[in-house]
């Protein structure tokens, strides 16, 4: 399957049979970021968070008892 970055527009090859293929193909609203471009997010989020300037907003957990 021929997939492209939505960052860098880089078209790749992967696998029909994996699990993010088949994300891909059943929910459009999922979109494919390049090897390169999700390492390069991960090194500047967490440079950001070692500032102490950069709050990371997380939905907090709830816990619920049946």
């Amino acid at each position: 399957m021929r997939v492209k970055c939505v960052l860098c527009d880089k078209v790749e090859t992967i696998d029909d049979e994996t699990l993010l293929a088949k994300r891909l193909r059943n929910r459009p609203i999922h979109t494919y970021m390049c090897q390169d471009c999700h390492d390069r997010i991960a090194k500047r989020t967490k440079e950001r968070l070692q500032t102490g300037k950069f709050k990371l907003y997380r939905d907090p957990k709830t816990d619920e008892d049946w």
